[in-house]
């Protein structure tokens, strides 16, 4: 059987359910693989790669002290294969160890979750699987918009793949619909990061780098409390709903995406 075989007969039905319904192993386990992983990911961003964070303050004080009902959405650039877990090394250890602060992390489900090893492994990583191409009222989104119902975190790459030629890309609508659904407007914070591309390439082979220059910065929280208030009072049809809370965050992206990038050059060339 082929590889691509693999990819497309590969039975992932039971993760769902079993991310609702976790057993008290499950849990353990899960607490050790997300704590496992967060310090792997610490030492290669913070230990073996020259790495600068900007406003660490804003993600700390959401995962913090924020109340217990209010959930948290996190928005990214993508630019490599190790953006999640890697990027969650710019973050305090604190948070890395607690299964229950933790995100949630959409995942592409063909090449997250081709095997039963890969699968149980970003299960237990707190990744959902995402069908690319299914649109945004599928299983994947309806259990983040559960899980933010609960006041969790829920982190998305709403470019929706990895992009590697790092041009500005139209935003997929699904974190709009999250936004828009969510029983309870969720605290957004838009994360701009440069060189985790450097760190893991795209291009073989695939294997982790040192010694790379990264940045990190979060961006003041978004808040769409107001948006979404005038869009259910006008009665907003969920299209226009999605498309104009997608496009509010495509442009603070963008914001941030220019102020990362000055950032990034005075530090490293100052540092160097």
């Amino acid at each position: 059987m082929s590889v691509t075989a693999v990819k497309v007969n590969y039975n992932i039905d039971w993760i769902i359910p079993s991310l609702k319904n976790p057993s008290r192993l499950w849990n353990i386990a899960s607490s050790i693989t997300i704590a496992c992983v967060g310090l792997f990911s610490k030492f290669i961003i913070q230990w073996f790669n020259k790495s600068k964070v900007h406003n660490r303050h804003i993600i700390s004080f959401a995962l913090d002290k924020r109340p217990k009902h209010v959930p948290l959405i996190t928005v990214s650039n993508h630019h490599s294969c190790f953006d999640d877990p890697g990027i969650w090394g710019a973050l305090q250890i604190k948070h890395l160890m607690k299964k229950s602060v933790m995100r949630w992390s959409l995942a592409a489900h063909d090449i997250c979750f081709t095997c039963a090893q890969h699968s149980y492994f970003f299960s237990l990583g707190k990744c959902i699987p995402v069908i690319r191409g299914n649109g945004v009222y599928q299983e994947a989104v309806d259990f983040c918009l559960e899980q933010l119902a609960k006041g969790a975190w829920v982190h998305v790459f709403p470019e929706g793949k990895v992009n590697m030629t790092k041009e500005n890309m139209r935003l997929k609508w699904g974190i709009g619909r999250m936004i828009f659904e969510s029983p309870i407007t969720p605290i957004v914070i838009p994360i701009w990061h440069i060189g985790m591309d450097d760190v893991l390439p795209n291009y073989p082979p695939y294997m982790l780098r040192l010694r790379k220059n990264l940045t990190f910065n979060f961006g003041n929280p978004i808040d769409f409390t107001e948006i979404v208030k005038v869009l259910r009072e006008r009665k907003a049809t969920d299209v226009e709903a999605r498309k104009e809370i997608t496009d509010r965050i495509q442009d603070e992206l963008l914001k941030l995406k220019e102020e990362t990038e000055i950032l990034h050059q005075k530090y490293f060339k100052f540092k160097s």
